[in-house]
């Protein structure tokens, strides 16, 4: 019995005294332990740490750790092994470390300074985030991989050296280095990760290595101070948001080994002045160069076939436009809110399709080839230009379909154009004409009429309108059938133009007034021939009240 009590003390001390000790075990061949005298975390022994999740042996005060001393032998930092040890200052790695794991000294705020030693080949994700007090870092030449997030929201970092070994720059590695003045990548470099220097809000320059060849997504978005920039002959494709809101780009070169452009690439870079697309690009994303309102010229790809939605919208200092032959489709407000526009030039044989709003201004002249000049003249929205030139500038004249006449005889509405062989195209509402509720219907038997000559070759002449009713007259009640009176009804026509209203097919002396919504008499006139005119003066959108006899329209005043 005694023998075992023995036992039981034997086994229990090494656990007490790594209590009172603070030490332990953090990897196979590992140990740590704090000393409380001098905030120093030692770890000692030979091989990798271990990696951990949410919590580390030294959680519990870790925020009280202002050294870490790792001896020689320490091969790897585990993940989050030194997480937001809020008082580190600085550390130094031993030459054994070759790897730092996935977020190793993510947010340790207050670290300043950091010696990496010559064989470390590995940062791990998120290895510096939030290290807001680092001021600078130099990665030694057997490094090969910077992880994603590893140096994000590193705001007082100043620079950093990277060597010639990395390969490639993870996603969002820079992200909010807003200290970040210069950097220079080297030739090893082949890809630049989604974000990696998003909001670098204080870089002026970056040089790019020929051997880039793609530009990820946002990976230079928000470096407000970035003042210019080559992209290397060996990049293909420049990403979604690559340069957007670089607010101080003032000129870029673009290679022609560049196949596509993103969505937003250069999204609000306003002092961009002048950009030419090569004739290798085939594709530009939608919003692409919007808000560059500084841009002045533009020279797009010979092989472009469609510009897409809001492409070029808010290019407000945008002069001139040539659109290639080959596009086929030009998208919403794709040059909306360019009012500098003087004129827009048209390549193509076939009018590509647009919208309505692809342009906001067409008080411009529009240059086609001459071949395709009457097919644009009538095809919308290239026919709403106001005047056409052939593409050598020549000028053509405009030719509009006349505006059409309305008339009623015999039963008939009768549209007439001046304009030889145009077709009229007509609307015809009647009020009467809806759903309800309730026991009766008023009917009004008034119809409101619409129409416009069109041609092709021609614009659409302007839009007549008109409003036809029936005034009763004596009904007959001789020989009434079934209890259903004849009542005879003559049928008016009523115009409105330049504020004159004309009313038609009222009995010769038969007075006609003519009445502003607030009921007041605004003009009236004696039907004579079958016609009345009253010129009133109410403004253009007003609602007037014809009154024949009893019978009383409303009319829109034109």
């Amino acid at each position: 019995m005694k023998k075992q009590l023995v036992l039981l003390v034997m086994f229990l001390l090494p656990i007490v005294a790594s209590a009172d000790d603070q030490s332990g075990t953090c990897g196979k061949n590992l140990t740590w332990k704090f000393e409380e005298a001098t905030k120093t975390l030692v770890i000692s022994g030979t091989g990798n740490m271990e990696d951990y999740s949410d919590y580390t042996p030294w959680s519990s005060f870790r925020e009280s750790i202002a050294k870490i001393l790792l001896e020689e032998g320490v091969a790897s930092i585990g993940d989050r092994a030194f997480i937001s040890c809020s008082s580190l200052v600085s550390i130094t790695l031993p030459n054994s470390v070759t790897s730092i794991g996935t977020a190793a000294f993510s947010r340790c705020s207050n670290l300043i300074s950091i010696t990496i030693p010559d064989g470390l080949t590995y940062i791990g994700d998120y290895a510096f985030n939030g290290c807001s007090c680092l001021i600078s870092i130099t990665l030694p030449n057997s490094v090969t991989y910077i992880g994603d997030s590893a140096f994000y929201v590193c705001s007082g970092l100043t620079s950093i050296t990277i060597p010639n070994s990395v390969t490639s720059i993870g996603d969002y590695a820079f992200y909010h280095c807003s200290g970040l003045t210069s950097i220079t990548l080297p030739n090893s470099v082949t890809s630049i990760g989604e974000y990696a220097f998003l909001e670098c809000s204080s870089l002026t320059s970056i040089t790019i290595p020929n051997s880039v060849t793609s530009i990820g997504k946002g990976a230079f978005g928000g470096c407000s101070s970035l003042a210019s920039i080559t992209i290397p002959d060996g990049v293909i494709s420049i990403g979604n948001y690559a340069f957007s809101s670089c607010s101080s780009l003032t000129s870029i070169t673009i290679p022609n080994s560049v196949t596509s452009i993103g969505d937003y690439a250069f999204w609000g870079c306003s002092g961009l002045s002048s950009i030419t697309i090569p004739n290798s690009v085939t594709s530009i994303g939608g919003y692409a160069f919007s808000r560059c309102n500084r841009i002045t010229a533009l020279t797009l790809s010979e092989n472009l076939q469609i510009i897409k939605r809001n492409t070029f919208e808010g290019c407000r200092s945008l002069q001139e436009v040539i659109i290639p032959a080959k596009v086929e489709y030009i998208y919403q407000e794709a040059f909306a809110d360019c009012y500098a526009l003087e004129c827009v030039k048209v390549l193509a044989t076939t009018p590509p399709f647009a919208y309505d709003n692809t342009f906001s201004n067409y008080d411009i002249p529009l240059y086609v080839p001459t071949e395709s000049m009457d097919t644009y003249q009538a095809t919308n929205p290239w026919r709403k230009f106001t005047s056409f030139k052939t593409l050598t500038g020549q000028d053509v004249e405009t030719k509009v379909c006349a505006k059409p006449t309305i008339s009623y005889k015999k039963g008939k509405l009768i549209f007439d154009c001046a304009t030889e062989g145009a077709t009229c195209q007509y609307t015809i509402t009647d009020s009467d004409i809806q759903s309800g509720a309730g026991n009766e219907v008023q009917l009004a038997v008034t119809y409101n009429i619409s129409a416009y000559a069109k041609k092709t070759g021609y614009q659409n002449s302007e839009t007549t309108t008109a409003t036809l009713c029936w005034i009763e007259q004596e009904p007959k009640t001789e020989g009434i059938i079934g209890g259903v009176a004849n009542v005879p009804a003559q049928a008016l026509l009523i115009q409105s133009e330049g504020g004159s209203l004309t009313v038609q097919g009222a009995d010769d002396g038969a007075p006609v007034s003519v009445y502003s919504i607030n009921g007041a008499m605004v003009g009236s006139a004696i039907s004579q021939n079958g016609h009345a005119q009253i010129t009133t003066n109410l403004p253009a959108g007003s609602v007037s009240i014809v009154k024949v006899y009893q019978k009383a329209v409303k009319v829109i005043v034109k």
